[in-house]
């Protein structure tokens, strides 16, 4: 397959996939603009920070799989990907250590006011008075929007600091409240319990409609006096007007994503918010260790290779629920053309195929195929679907 890098990854990453027999084009340097330009017959895409639109997506008629080498997918228009029959993949968790440990970064400069302090010694200035004020962490009390493999990273991290760690309860698999207890996350009945209680609220979710501008106007005034504000996960999850408007009254926060950022790894960026004397900023940089980035590009060819065998792993754009109005079962000759036969008396009477997965009995001279359709069929077609040659069985089991 060809596969183009428009972001930068460790030189392994291709070699690898080289060695695989693919055909691997590196362009660590590309816009978004420059995208449509050169995709071309291009049938994987792999992305870091590059935004991928419409435009690049319908430029390229063979693409068929992206993949965002890292955890969130909202710098790529997954609608248009799913409207074309293009897989979008991420590699979730491989960059939760690096994020949590920054997130602790911040934590700890703004208590200790480390950013404001260098400056200062930069610039000549001994400020010892002022820079003594700090609180400490311990038996302080953290609360985390967010519980998935980064906010757990930081409740070990933050545990280890003697803090008291709290989360929303909802509704979650077993596996996950197990995850919870041992990070040793106390669990509140809703986000007005934790905001009230928390000295720090640190932000870990994902860009999508329910989390953009989550942290408003009222959220902030829910917060405790004092209380600072973490967010490592995406710029547009704060409403940033609000945010502004509560720096200005005293409010602090330890940021390292900003609504309307650069789309390159370099440019001009202008924000009240990341220049306010309240804030401690990086830039975008919470996954960018090289530990991280080597276990991602790990996990970017993993998901290639998987691929290639006919899977689709860690895929966002997947219909998890299917609705078909009926499972036909269909036992069949493992001969050629035998489930094209099938399919074609399902069209001619109006069926959709759902999802269809096809298995070879022993000695491979049989095989059994379950087809969920919408419709569901009618006599009449089940007795079209059984007439189609070296077809044996055909009928309704769910």
């Amino acid at each position: 397959m060809k596969i183009l890098f428009a972001d930068r990854l460790p030189e392994f990453c291709a070699e690898d996939l080289r060695a695989m027999g693919h055909t691997v084009d590196m362009q660590p340097d590309l816009a978004t603009a420059d995208l449509p330009g050169v995709l071309g017959d291009t049938q994987i895409l792999v992305v870091r920070s590059t935004k991928v639109d419409a435009a690049a997506i319908e430029s390229a008629p063979c693409l068929s799989f992206i993949i965002r080498a890292g955890a969130g997918t909202n710098t790529i228009d997954v609608d248009t990907a799913s409207a074309r029959g293009v897989f979008v993949s991420n590699v979730p968790g491989r960059n939760a250590l690096a994020v949590a440990e920054l997130t602790m970064g911040l934590i700890l400069s703004l208590d200790r006011h480390i950013a404001a302090g260098t400056a200062d010694l930069r610039a000549g200035v001994w400020n010892k008075k002022a820079y003594s004020k700090a609180d400490g962490l311990a038996g302080r009390t953290l609360g985390l929007i967010g519980l998935g493999d980064i906010g757990l990273a930081v409740a070990e991290r933050a545990k280890a600091f003697g803090m008291t760690v709290l989360g929303e309860r909802k509704p979650r698999s077993a596996a996950a409240e197990q995850r919870i207890r041992h990070a040793g996350v106390k669990l509140v009945n809703d986000r007005d319990a934790l905001l009230a209680q928390s000295d720090i609220v640190s932000l870990h979710v994902p860009s999508n409609a329910d989390t953009k501008g989550l942290v408003d106007a009222e959220f902030l005034a829910a917060l405790k006096p004092g209380a600072m504000l973490i967010n490592t996960s995406r710029g547009d999850v704060v409403d940033e007007t609000a945010l502004l408007a509560a720096l200005d009254n005293g409010r602090r926060a330890g940021l390292d994503v900003f609504a309307d950022e650069p789309s390159s790894g370099t440019g001009e960026f202008t924000s009240a918010v990341a220049a306010h004397p309240a804030v401690v900023g990086t830039h975008h940089v919470g996954a960018s260790t090289e530990q991280a980035q080597t276990a991602v590009a790990r996990g970017v060819v993993d998901l290639v290779a998987a691929f290639g065998k006919g899977e689709v792993r860690d895929c966002v754009n997947l219909d998890t629920d299917p609705e078909p109005a009926a499972t036909l079962r269909v036992r069949h000759l493992n001969r050629v053309g035998v489930l094209a036969g099938v399919l074609r008396e399902l069209r001619a009477a109006g069926h959709n195929v759902e999802t269809m997965q096809n298995r070879i009995l022993g000695g491979r001279m049989a095989a059994v195929a379950d087809i969920d359709i919408s419709p569901a069929p009618t006599d009449v077609v089940l007795e079209s679907v059984a007439a189609v040659d070296d077809v044996l069985d055909a009928r309704i089991v769910s």
